[in-house]
């Protein structure tokens, strides 16, 4: 009697799983894939989180410590303090419609990435269903689900396609469907965070000059406070860096205009 062996994969078979793993075992797959899924939820400039909260903050420091400069430059001018107010003011809005704009073209280009990935994975899903079931497989299996359950969680799972998709792109990418706010909402945001940075260094440049620094520190202190509740990250820590960072970037400024005018004028 001849031994019997394992029938071999059929040539399309072997070739279609090999396409889709690139050589690799399922969970070598999931983690590469989740690899990529990081890489497309950061900017270029490094992770910033989504959200009108996150926008809102960010302008608010931005615009903070644009405004104190501008007006500290505004020292060496001749023009009264009242338009230098009105130029400040400008500068502001100015801040905001850009800040506004940034944050929403930040957000189409997350929703484009994110479309890009969810047709990727709707493609995969309908052409390479069993390699899909097999890194399903390997993802529930660390979770600890074993035998029957694990394979009625598979039979649910795969039995709708939208399902399907949505657990794909979440478990194996590892990004989140629900967290994605419309790009106009974070514009809202960033304009809401420059506005309010304005009005908080307008007003106390108004009611005395020398608040100028205080008041660009609260509005710093601010937006790092919101971004540290954003992130659930320790508020004091967050704060103390953030001020710390403006102590540098004004105190740089400060001595550096200083050296400047002291050697050239």
């Amino acid at each position: 009697m001849e031994n019997l062996k394992p029938a071999p994969e059929t040539e399309p078979e072997s070739k279609s799983r090999h396409s889709h793993f690139k050589d690799k075992d399922a969970i070598g797959h999931v983690v590469e894939a989740q690899a990529q899924g990081i890489i497309s939820s950061t900017e270029i400039h490094g992770a910033e989180p989504s959200g009108i909260t996150s926008a809102a903050a960010d302008a608010l420091r931005d615009c903070a410590i644009t405004l104190i400069l501008a007006w500290e430059l505004m020292h060496f001018s001749a023009i009264d303090q009242k338009y230098r107010l009105y130029l400040l003011a400008i500068l502001g809005v100015s801040l905001a419609i850009w800040k506004g704009g940034r944050s929403a073209w930040l957000g189409w280009s997350r929703l484009e990435r994110l479309h890009r990935v969810l047709a990727q994975e709707k493609w995969e899903i309908e052409h390479n269903r069993q390699q899909e079931r097999e890194e399903l497989k390997e993802l529930y299996a660390a979770k600890g689900f074993e035998g029957k359950l694990l394979d009625d969680v598979l039979d649910v799972l795969m039995a709708d396609g939208d399902r399907l998709l949505k657990v794909m792109v979440e478990e194996e990418l590892g990004l989140s469907l629900e967290c994605q706010e419309h790009p106009l909402m974070q514009c809202m945001g960033a304009i809401l965070g420059a506005v309010t940075a304005s009005l908080i260094i307008l007003l106390g440049i108004y009611l005395n000059p020398q608040l100028s620094l205080v008041a660009t520190a609260m509005s710093v202190a601010i937006g790092a406070g919101l971004t540290a509740f954003y992130a659930g990250n320790r508020f004091v820590p967050a704060i103390i860096w953030n001020l710390g960072l403006l102590a540098l970037a004004y105190g740089s400024f400060y001595f550096i205009i200083d050296y400047f005018l002291s050697t050239h004028v």
